[in-house]
């Protein structure tokens, strides 16, 4: 059972060798059946935006070993190559997810249903195009319920979004420290006067916060009294409207980070970097690959080599900014086969909620078969104190083949990370870097650039292969 699902009672997520299933509730079921027959769910399936989604008739038991609850219905989801969190997300990736979130609830509106939340986690990718994969969270809308997924869209999307667009605060620690999103009154409190006057926070914001404190812990039931009043479609639809507009002209403020310009700042030589993409090419071409990952993936370059013979690329980097320029070249491309998401590797994202079982690891979420790692252990060697046997000790649990990057302390760039510190890094030493690589993995090919200060190698796994 998928554990991030245990929250709704309506429902469970659970997978087997044969895909990706939902267990349905009587009330699901009945909201599953009103929902197949819309014109909107079958056109926004067809275009990709809804996961595809069929009903399937195995007994409902078959699946329900160590679950409990009344099951009536089994849907079953195509299955997304690999699961990300909005946490690992670049600023043009939660504003796309925030986008489809509204795009989805106005069309349902429009034939009488409704998005019951509006949790960014219900959000996954194909590549660059976001995926809505929680179909159970579409309703019939009873004629005046307001929009109950309103705070939870602005908690998981619009703050997150406010926060770095107006203040300039990257928002993925802010969604990893709080699974569900930034509260109404700890955002209202990072807001200057200035700030009321930007689009959508005295609406979306002031007045949200100041509502939560007046009737946070009041015994009023805000929703009845709502509805009794009679709260029409067309409020929500307006507000839908207005979010949209306020979301799509957000923009990050324009500045460079220390890689986001890596192709025009790196130290490589032109010949060097030839023989490098050459290098990690016959590597890729060595063999069909399921999943890649590419560490410290910079703006993508050797993504893209790796995705002409992988099925798909998780491409990592701590960067947000050269994440986010990645992202919007691919997207510009419409490539589904690599995914690039923002991760710092010595704090990546660990196992999050109730009992550490919500969201998982980012290793828990799928090992790759080959991963790439150019350019990077010097980082986390010496800026992130990771000795160095650990980080191929790590490399080696992942069960993976390597193209590793390994730069002498020789090389400019390692002088540059030196030249404020005391070396104390005994550790990082080519000798000490060929034996621990060796105890793990058998080195087929191995080339030193023309600079002389950096060496490729390309190794195959032991554990795996053995």
């Amino acid at each position: 059972m998928e554990p991030g699902s245990f929250r709704d009672r309506n429902g469970r997520v659970v997978y087997t060798a044969e895909g990706v299933f939902r267990l349905l509730s009587d009330h699901a079921l009945r909201q599953w059946e009103a929902l197949s027959k819309t014109l909107f769910f079958q056109r926004l399936m067809s275009d990709g935006k809804i996961v595809e989604t069929e009903r399937v008739h195995p007994e409902p038991r078959a699946l329900t070993h160590g679950i409990d609850g009344n099951w009536a219905a089994v849907l079953k989801h195509r299955t997304v190559p690999f699961v990300s969190y909005p946490y690992e997300w670049c600023f043009g990736m939660l504003q796309d997810a925030a986008l489809l979130q509204l795009e989805l609830l106005r069309a349902a509106l429009d034939e009488d249903m409704i998005l019951k939340d509006a949790s960014a986690y219900n959000v996954q990718w194909i590549g660059t195009r976001p995926i809505f994969i929680d179909v159970p969270s579409f309703e019939e809308w009873e004629a005046g319920e307001p929009w109950i997924g309103y705070r939870q869209f602005c908690q998981l999307f619009l703050y997150p979004l406010f926060l770095q667009a107006y203040k300039n605060v990257s928002f993925q620690p802010w969604l990893r420290g709080q699974i569900d999103g930034i509260d109404p009154e700890q955002f209202n409190r990072l807001m200057s006067l200035r700030d009321l006057a930007r689009p959508g926070v005295f609406s979306h914001v002031f007045l949200q916060a100041k509502m939560q404190a007046r009737y946070g812990s009041s015994d009023k039931d805000i929703r009845t009294t709502m509805k009794s009043v009679g709260f029409h479609k067309n409020l929500i639809l307006s507000n839908v409207d207005r979010l949209r507009k306020i979301v799509r002209r957000l923009s990050l403020k324009p500045r460079e980070s220390e890689w986001s310009d890596y192709e025009r700042f790196h130290t490589y030589t032109n010949e060097d970097l030839e023989r490098k993409a050459a290098f990690v090419r016959r590597a890729v071409h060595s063999r069909p690959w399921n999943l890649v990952w590419d560490l410290g993936c910079n703006t993508g370059a050797f993504s893209r080599i790796a995705s002409e013979n992988a099925r798909y690329v998780v491409a990592m980097d701590a960067d947000h900014l050269a994440v986010e320029r990645f992202y919007q070249a691919l997207r510009s491309e419409g490539r589904e086969a690599i995914l690039p998401l923002v991760m710092n590797l010595s704090d990546s994202s660990p196992d999050l909620g109730w009992r550490g079982l919500e969201r998982k690891s980012i290793v828990g979420r799928g090992k790759p078969d080959l991963t790439l790692c150019l350019a990077l252990i010097h980082h986390l060697v010496i800026t992130a104190n990771i000795p160095l046997p650990e980080l191929v000790d790590w490399l080696a649990a992942l069960g993976t083949d390597l193209v590793i990057e390994f730069i002498l302390k020789e090389d400019p760039m390692v002088r540059t990370l030196l030249r404020n510190k005391a070396d104390h890094y005994d550790d990082y030493d080519l000798a000490v870097f060929e034996g621990s690589l060796s105890a793990s993995f058998e080195v087929i090919e191995r080339e030193p650039l023309g600079n002389g200060t950096r060496i490729l190698f390309f190794a195959r796994n032991r554990v795996r292969t053995g």
